[in-house]
């Protein structure tokens, strides 16, 4: 499958790759960024990064200074587009928080979402496919995952509904209980379906961490939520998934602090912290 390179920008020493291919998964041009660090390892460990509502893979490139810790640390990044654009479907571009810049990483089951909202497997399968074939550095069996809001919970749910996949684990104020929130219920709605809120657990991080089979192994889960995000209380709930993970051997390091929005200046005041949970993981500390 060809990719094609839009623009090739030098950066703490490494390569930020701005690129597109076509997408079997969502039958749509897709967009990815790729950051390689400066390394003279054969194989570079990878941390992919899930975007949030309305974001596309500009934005974290641009504000969330990932790329200077992952020159430091020695990994590589991975940051896709957030939903399929241009899928030309009645309705995507009607709502800023459903449809286009809101897949929430799900394969949706309804029509007329079905054909092209499959962003699980693009994320999971695809994506990974395609950049093991352009970059044959990439090493896409050691991988962490971490993400913001809707991309702290698509990180989550990879995490849960794939085990040993991902070697670590964070989010930035994800959100954590979706089933039970406006904006999970918005999407679950339109994408899954109302008549059998069974599948809308599948992609619940707080209903998929009480049957995950942890054990000793399994890598602390990191998470920091600002209190002065105002979608802290009403779409976020991490104290929800705190409570669940009681059984999670990994543990859950749930950071509130104080004085901190939903916006990428929050991102970017903790990324340092998130980048050395990851190097650790990753086996590069």
């Amino acid at each position: 499958m060809s990719v094609k390179i839009d623009a090739t920008i030098t950066q703490f020493g490494g390569k930020l790759f701005k690129l597109t291919h076509d997408s079997i998964t969502t039958k749509t041009p897709m967009n990815v960024n790729v950051f390689i660090p400066p390394t003279t390892k054969p194989k570079i460990p990878v941390l992919l990064y899930l975007s949030g509502l309305t974001c596309t893979p500009q934005n974290a490139t641009d504000k969330s200074f990932f790329q200077y810790f992952a020159a430091k640390y020695g990994f590589a990044l991975v940051f896709p587009d957030t939903s399929p654009r241009g899928a030309n479907i009645p309705g995507e571009d009607t709502a800023w928080d459903f449809g286009t810049g809101a897949g929430f990483y799900v394969n949706a089951t309804r029509e007329p979402w079905k054909t092209n909202y499959n962003m699980y497997s693009y994320v999971h399968e695809e994506l990974p496919k395609v950049l093991a074939g352009e970059f044959k550095e990439l090493d896409f069996d050691n991988v962490g995952i971490t993400g913001h809001s809707m991309g702290g919970m698509g990180a989550l749910v990879g995490f849960f509904t794939l085990p040993g996949k991902y070697k670590s684990i964070s989010a930035f104020s994800p959100i954590c209980n979706p089933s039970v929130v406006p904006w999970g219920e918005k999407n679950f709605g339109g994408y899954l379906g109302d008549a059998d809120k069974s599948q809308w657990e599948k992609y619940d991080p707080t209903c998929l961490v009480k049957k995950y089979k942890s054990d000793e192994s399994s890598p602390l889960i990191l998470i920091h939520q600002g209190l002065s995000d105002t979608f802290y209380e009403r779409e976020l709930k991490p104290q929800n998934f705190v409570d669940a993970a009681k059984d999670y051997k990994g543990g859950v390091d749930l950071k509130l602090v104080d004085g901190y929005d939903h916006s990428y200046f929050f991102i970017s005041s903790f990324v340092e912290e998130h980048s050395k949970h990851h190097a650790k993981y990753l086996g590069l500390l």
